[in-house]
C-alpha cells in the first residue's frame, strides 16, 4: 500500500510540474507573438510532452537492469498510443459536447494545412523509428536517431516561421502562475517558472519509476504492459484536457495541434533517445500498439487529406482502438 501511495504521490508531483511548465512555456510563446498554430503543435506539445520524455530518460538511466528498460521503452510507446488514441476521442467527445454552439457542426474549426503535416510528420518518423527495431548495426540506429532529431528541428522551424495566423491571445491562456495578476509577466519570470517546474517533474519521475518496478514485481505484470498504460494516462492526457478547454472556445487548431504536436515530438526526439539509450526491441505488445496507434491516426489524417475536413465522428474511433488494446491486456492476449 506504501508503493502505490508513493506512486500516487509522484504522478501528482509529476502532474503539477507539467501543467506549470506548460503554463510557462504557452507564455513564453506569447511572449515571442507566436501564432496560435506554432503555441498549440510546439509550445504547448512540447510542455505535455516533457514527462513522457523524463520518465523514460530516469527508468534507462537510474533503473535497474531490464526493467529499467522496459518502463522506458513501454513510457515511449505508450505516449503516442494514448495521444493517437485516448487523447483524440476525448477531443471528439468535446466537439460533441458543444455542438450546439457550433452552427458548422459537424465540420471542426481546424486549420487542416497545419494538421496534415503534423501526421504526415509523425506518420512519416514513427514508421522510421519502429524500422530500426530491425536493424542491429550501430551506425545505421545512430543515423536513424540523428535523422530523426533534425527531423523534429526542421519541423519545430517550418511551424513556427509557416503559419498565416495572427499571434495568440490571452484569453486563449491561463494567467502566468508565477504572475498571475500580470497582462505581460517579465521574461525572468516565466523562465523561473520553466525551471522550478521542471525540477518537480524530475523529481516525480525518479520517484515514479522506483515504485513501478517495485509493484510490477509485487503483481507479477510486465513492467512495460504497467508503464505503457499508467505513465501517458497519468503524466500527459490530463494535460490534454487544455484541449477540451480549446475546443470549447472554438480553437480547434489549438486543440488538436496541442496532441499532434506532441505526437511528432514523441515520435522522433523520444524515440531517438529510445533508439539511442536502450536495445530498441520491440515486444508482441509493443507492436500491437503501434499498429493500433497507426490505425486511429491514419483515419484521421485519410479524412484530412480526402475530404479537406475533420469530423469528431473520425476522432471517436480512437477509443474504440484503445478499448479493444486494454481488452487484449485484461484477457492476457498481450
Amino acid at each position: 500500500m506504501g508503493n502505490i501511495l508513493m506512486l500516487v504521490m509522484a504522478l501528482v508531483i509529476i502532474l503539477i510540474g507539467a501543467t506549470v511548465f506548460t503554463n510557462g512555456l504557452e507564455w513564453f510563446g506569447k511572449k515571442m507573438n507566436l501564432s496560435d498554430g506554432a503555441v498549440g503543435s510546439i509550445f504547448a506539445a512540447i510542455g505535455t510532452a516533457l514527462p513522457e520524455t523524463l520518465v523514460p530518460v530516469i527508468a534507462i538511466i537510474f533503473g535497474s537492469g531490464n526493467s529499467g528498460h522496459s518502463i522506458g521503452v513501454g513510457a515511449i510507446i505508450g505516449a503516442p498510443f494514448m495521444l493517437g488514441t485516448l487523447a483524440l476521442f476525448i477531443s471528439g467527445v468535446a466537439v460533441i459536447a458543444n455542438k450546439k454552439k457550433r452552427p458548422d457542426y459537424p465540420v471542426m474549426r481546424v486549420d487542416t494545412v497545419v494538421m496534415r503535416r503534423d501526421m504526415e510528420y509523425f506518420l512519416a518518423l514513427y514508421s522510421l523509428a519502429i524500422l530500426c527495431t530491425f536493424l542491429s548495426h550501430p551506425v545505421l540506429r545512430v543515423f536513424i536517431a540523428m535523422t530523426l532529431l533534425l527531423c523534429y528541428g526542421a519541423y519545430a522551424l517550418k511551424t513556427i516561421k509557416g503559419n498565416n495566423h495572427g499571434p495568440v491571445e490571452e484569453s486563449d491562456l491561463d494567467p502566468c502562475y508565477f504572475s498571475p495578476k500580470s497582462h505581460d509577466p517579465h521574461f525572468a519570470v516565466i523562465m523561473s517558472q520553466v525551471m522550478s517546474s521542471l525540477f518537480l517533474i524530475v523529481w516525480g519521475a525518479y520517484i515514479f519509476v522506483e515504485k513501478i518496478q517495485i509493484i510490477s514485481l509485487q503483481l507479477g505484470v510486465s513492467p512495460l504492459i504497467l508503464s505503457m498504460i499508467i505513465a501517458p494516462i497519468a503524466t500527459e492526457l490530463p494535460e490534454k484536457f487544455n484541449s477540451v478547454i480549446w475546443i470549447g472556445r472554438g480553437k480547434d487548431t489549438l486543440a488538436i495541434g496541442n496532441i499532434t504536436g506532441a505526437m511528432v515530438f514523441q515520435s522522433s526526439v523520444i524515440t531517438a533517445i529510445g533508439i539511442m539509450m536502450t536495445k530498441w526491441e520491440l515486444t508482441h505488445a509493443a507492436f500491437v500498439t503501434v499498429l493500433l496507434t497507426f490505425a486511429s491516426v491514419g483515419l484521421a489524417y485519410a479524412q484530412i487529406r480526402l475530404k479537406k475536413t475533420l469530423t469528431p465522428s473520425t476522432l471517436l474511433a480512437g477509443g474504440l482502438f484503445y478499448a479493444l488494446f486494454l481488452v487484449l491486456v485484461f484477457t492476457g492476449a498481450l
